[in-house]
């Protein structure tokens, strides 16, 4: 989909990232629709566009939306000219980070630059109902289907239960590792590392759900979220989350006349895998944009894998062989939140910060499973 390492010099490259704060369900952000979150995200990215440049297009992920075109109407209200056309993209809790994949391949195809990213309102998701069937009424659903009945589609919680089972993963373990995301964000926000990519929006400027009180005692008394025999608690799981995040990508000639650092986008891929452990998709699609952009995890200063469940990264570390200490240095979407069309953006913000505005390191990986065992990944590298 773009440039290998190879070539890394005709590559896109990400000059500028922000996110919205991320509102927990029915609390700050309850009365913000998807396109009002990503509006302000989207103008502030256009307003700093650090060189005379037309946007080309508006590419945003979502999942659980009004329907229709999020992205056009979101773009409409950022105030962006009505001749900057826009796209809305579903690949469920991958859309982000697959709209960044698929505006670096249109800015590679087309000099300029583009805004991509994602946005999920879960307070303001329409209900949604299967249509009347013979004399019995309409029936509500919670989500659209991942995947055939008889292929196997599971609800993510049982799926992330399992995915724990196979590989051993124990509720210590999880709790541990769900403690350790908090304490974590906790430090960031204390030391201003959110403060520089967080857009306020509604007069809401920090995140809603890190809690420094969320220790591994307090979480060893919550109890199993999916049924009594899981591993997985309302504690050791994301929560259901609003919120926006977007990236501006130029083509290298752009990038070259800014003269500003960023992040050379050198490998996307997406992968797919067994529907029944959809939370493990994310390590096909690792390892092939890995193997793209000619690196190993080795090779990898800072990673950013969304952590639906604790379990389900444990998991997947697990699979690549990579040590958990090494995956959301600053806290993850157990600690700061997982809303899901938006997420996958929210990693490459979350790059963006450590790699180019701290100074972290040379090479970034951002990797998003996904309903239906969809995996999206992409490989970046700091230039400066």
């Amino acid at each position: 989909m773009t440039a290998a390492r190879g070539d890394a010099s005709a590559a896109p490259v990400i000059i500028a990232a922000a996110r919205s704060p991320i509102g927990t369900a029915a609390r700050s952000l309850a009365a913000v629709s998807a396109a009002q979150l990503a509006a302000p995200v989207l103008a502030a990215m256009a307003v700093d566009l650090p060189v005379p440049a037309e946007v080309g297009e508006v590419v945003l992920g979502n999942c659980m939306g009004p329907g229709g075109n999020v992205a056009r109407v979101a773009a409409l209200a950022a105030g962006l000219p009505e001749t900057v056309p826009a796209l809305t993209v579903d690949r469920q809790c991958a859309s982000g980070l697959a709209a960044i994949g698929l505006a670096a391949a249109l800015v590679a195809d087309r000099p300029g630059v583009v805004l991509a990213g994602g946005v999920e309102s879960a307070s303001t998701a329409p209900w949604r109902f299967w249509p009347p069937t013979g004399e019995a009424g309409p029936v509500r659903y919670g989500r659209a289907p991942f995947a055939p009945a008889d292929v196997g589609d599971p609800d993510m919680g049982p799926a992330a239960d399992a995915l724990a089972r196979d590989f051993g993963i124990s509720r210590a373990e999880q709790d541990y590792y769900a403690a350790r995301s908090h304490a974590r964000a906790i430090a960031t926000l204390q030391e201003g590392g959110f403060a520089d990519e967080i857009v306020p929006v509604g007069g809401v400027r920090r995140d809603d759900r890190p809690r420094a009180e969320l220790t591994v005692a307090r979480l060893a008394r919550l109890r199993p979220a999916f049924g009594p025999d899981g591993t997985a608690t309302a504690g050791n799981s994301c929560g259901i989350n609003d919120g926006a995040a977007a990236v501006t990508l130029a083509d290298v000639g752009t990038h070259r006349r800014a003269g500003l650092p960023g992040l050379r986008v050198l490998a996307t891929a997406t992968a797919g895998l067994a529907s029944s452990r959809p939370g493990l998709a994310l390590v096909p699609a690792a390892q092939a944009a890995l193997a793209r952009a000619g690196l190993t995890l080795h090779d990898v200063d800072v990673i950013e894998f969304n952590e639906a469940f604790a379990g389900q990264i444990l998991a997947c570390c697990r699979a690549l062989d990579l040590d958990p200490e090494r995956v959301c240095r600053q806290g993850g979407a157990l600690a700061l939140g997982h809303p899901w069309g938006a997420s996958g953006a929210v990693l490459v913000v979350r790059l963006f910060s450590q790699m180019v505005r701290q100074r972290a390191g040379r090479y970034g990986l951002a990797a998003i499973a996904a309903g239906g065992g969809q995996g999206v990944a992409l490989v970046v590298e700091a230039v400066r």
